[in-house]
């Protein structure tokens, strides 16, 4: 037991670290742009270095509440960046991961966006993520009230987007926003060969950090899947003592074959190529895609 409670102590613990290096990362300037000129029209024909520009300095990293009633609440004592989604266990606080306000020129006219950027680590959670997606931009326009426009001039509510990355969609297809991403966020890709790539084929500066950024996510995404095969492994031997070694050794295999399969599929890899690479049967890949969808 406590094995086991130490194993899931240390795994949150890295997976905490990875999911916040995550975030930062992707709220670089640069990399707000990539998907600006990608996912809004406005600057879909507006080169990369010129968008940058037109990103506003309040990016705020899981801080902005998404409820109603807390979204335009002002605490400045806070360090901004750190995270209030635990602060009352059990409450259920909704925070946006990535909030930030872009400004572009129509007309002599300034004219201002307010951008969500989510990171979602499953591509299938259990629920509609477009349906997610529609109730945090709601609530980017409600929110305004009182901020952006006040009493009836509705006329003055700014345009928003909710924009959502998987991190681990089973498909090849894409534009070139979701090559970049797969090489940024790609868990099994070294720090050195993401920044060589990112550099030379993307044409990312390594600026503001970024690349020791990467280096930390890099390892912490190492030490995470070396803790969960571990910890797989330990589980599954500590329950066959009861069921006898050869049934514990077994699930451990399986707990293994598991991680596998996810770091794999988190490369872009199909059903197909995971069963080919790993040598199992489709059916055997898509029975544990099935547990982990459970």
């Amino acid at each position: 037991m406590k094995n086991e409670l130490a194993g899931d102590l240390t795994l949150a613990e890295g997976k905490s670290q990875y999911d916040t290096y995550c975030k930062r990362i992707l709220a670089n300037k640069i990399i707000l742009a990539w998907i600006l000129k990608y996912a809004a029209e406005e600057f879909k024909d507006m080169p990369i270095s010129q968008i940058k520009t037109c990103i506003g300095s309040d990016i705020r990293i899981s801080e902005v509440s998404v409820l109603p009633g807390r979204t335009n609440l002002r605490e400045p004592e806070k360090i901004t960046g750190e995270s209030e989604e635990d602060s009352v266990p059990g409450e259920g606080e909704l925070c946006y991961d990535i909030r930030f306000s872009v400004y572009y020129a129509r007309q002599k006219e300034r004219i201002k966006l307010i951008i969500n950027v989510e990171a979602q680590k499953e591509f299938r959670p259990g629920y509609s993520i477009t349906t997610r997606g529609i109730f945090y931009g709601a609530r980017m326009l409600s929110a305004q009230k009182g901020i952006e426009f006040i009493g009836r001039d509705y006329d003055n509510i700014r345009k928003v987007y909710s924009i959502w990355i998987c991190l681990n969609p089973d498909s090849k297809k894409g534009n070139r926003l979701t090559k970049m991403l797969g090489v940024l966020l790609a868990p099994g890709i070294k720090a050195k060969a993401k920044i060589h790539q990112l550099e030379n084929e993307f044409d990312i500066p390594m600026e503001n950090d970024m690349g020791e950024e990467l280096n930390q996510m890099c390892n912490l995404s190492d030490y995470v899947e070396e803790i969960g095969i571990k910890k797989g492994i330990e589980q599954g031997i500590e329950q066959g003592i009861e069921r006898g070694r050869e049934e514990g050794i077994e699930q451990g295999r399986e707990q293994l074959l598991t991680q596998q399969v996810l770091k794999k599929l988190s490369r872009g890899k199909s059903v197909s190529e995971i069963a080919g690479e790993l040598e199992a049967d489709e059916d055997t890949i898509y029975r544990i895609l099935e547990k982990i969808d459970q």
